[in-house]
């Protein structure tokens, strides 16, 4: 054990870097550009309340994301809120995912909404469509899952599930901007789907999300939910939040979707060299694209074998921190582990044995497009050296 410990002090030593590299760095607009948009928005003393820099927003991002029907919002998880009041699911049970972020489940608790927690698929990480039958029971109202690391869930079965049991499909596309499949934006799919557009995501708008939704009626709905539930001036539907998007967001927004494919293009090879170096090493097991799939190279997750690899994720991490390498526990603990909802059945750890082998293994590397070739290759080949330094010894 001693000999592990020098050696790793060592390597560490060796190979500090003089900055943390984070799990992810925010895509920044060219600031004189943006401090054009602030000086217009200035003139036109319009800060929020639908002002044009949202207006013009909604109307790009509609056209990028090939939609029809979308509000803006000034976080992800309103939009996930408003998603459930849109549909009037405001009790009962709603079957999701352990294995995500925690807002997911946070916004069924918000909405007096039992959260019922399926197990996912070893491949994809994403809600097992085999497993959802059996959690459906009388007060099911709907399925929720999660597009994991911008992996497309599988769409069809689980709305063949939804059509046979009369229940609503609310995707969280929290991960999945830009990701398309077989060239449909996976929006297409489903009832309605939210995205966040937070300051860690491939697409930002420093806070921010999006609803879109597949009728016009219901975009109508999802809008005045998120005015307070105000519909014109004299008119309020019902309970609404306060939802909108500033002008200040949007206008970040808007210079954000001018570098998002090239953005894009810099992780994708970014996740090649990743996946080159490390297919090698034993106990190491990285995602594969997706065939049919555009995807996005939000995350770049791997999962450690410790049997194989020869210490497990949790010393992996901590080694790689000596060495100012931050990677993060994407996604551990699982949300069933949290005090709110252990108490649940559904949370037993025996009916979520992938989700639980899964979150004590996966760990998301640093990826974002300013990222250099040579910082990926000293991740990598830290990596295996702190492999093969507990396989010798």
């Amino acid at each position: 054990m001693s000999e592990h410990n020098d050696k790793i002090e060592q390597l560490a030593t060796r190979h500090k870097f003089d900055e943390p590299v984070f799990v992810t760095r925010p895509t920044m607009p060219d600031l004189s550009d943006y401090q054009k948009s602030i000086a217009k928005i200035w003139e036109n003393q319009w800060l929020t309340n639908y002002g044009p820099f949202y207006r013009q927003f909604q109307v790009e991002l509609m056209q990028y994301m090939q939609v029809e029907h979308l509000t803006l919002f000034n976080n992800g998880t309103n939009a996930l809120m408003v998603a459930l009041q849109a549909l009037r699911i405001n009790s009962g049970e709603v079957i999701t995912t352990p294995f995500t972020f925690a807002a997911t489940s946070h916004v069924l608790y918000w909405n007096n909404i039992k959260p019922v927690f399926c197990d996912i698929e070893p491949e994809t990480f994403n809600i097992d469509p085999g497993k959802i039958e059996n959690l459906i029971g009388p007060d099911t109202k709907a399925i929720m899952p999660v597009h994991v690391y911008g992996n497309p869930c599988d769409m069809k079965a689980i709305e063949k599930i939804a059509q046979r049991h009369g229940l609503f499909v609310i995707y969280d596309a929290a991960h999945a901007f830009g990701v398309q499949l077989n060239n449909r934006p996976l929006s297409d799919f489903g009832d309605i789907s939210a995205y966040s557009f937070h300051a860690t995501k491939l697409f930002s708008t420093i806070e921010g999300g999006a609803l879109v939704s597949n009728s016009k009626s219901r975009n109508d709905r999802v809008h005045s939910l998120s005015n307070f539930g105000i519909a014109n001036e004299e008119t309020v539907i019902g309970p609404g939040i306060n939802g909108k998007m500033n002008e200040m967001q949007a206008s970040f927004g808007l210079l954000e979707l001018q570098l998002v494919e090239n953005e894009i293009a810099k992780r994708q090879k970014i996740a090649i060299q990743y996946r080159k170096f490390l297919k090698d090493i034993p106990g190491v097991r990285t995602l594969d694209d997706i065939p049919g799939v555009k995807h996005n190279y939000a995350y770049f997750p791997i999962l450690i074998d410790a049997e194989l690899y020869g210490t497990d994720r949790d010393n992996l991490n901590i080694i790689l921190r000596k060495c100012n390498i931050i990677p993060r526990k994407y996604f551990y603990p699982l949300c069933s582990h949290y005090p709110c909802y252990r108490s649940l059945a559904s949370a037993n750890p025996d009916n979520l044995a992938v989700a639980e082998k899964t979150a004590s293994q996966v760990l998301c590397l640093p990826m974002y497009g300013a990222l250099t070739s040579e910082t990926v290759d000293i991740i990598c080949q830290m990596i295996k050296s702190i492999h093969e330094i507990y396989v010798t010894f």
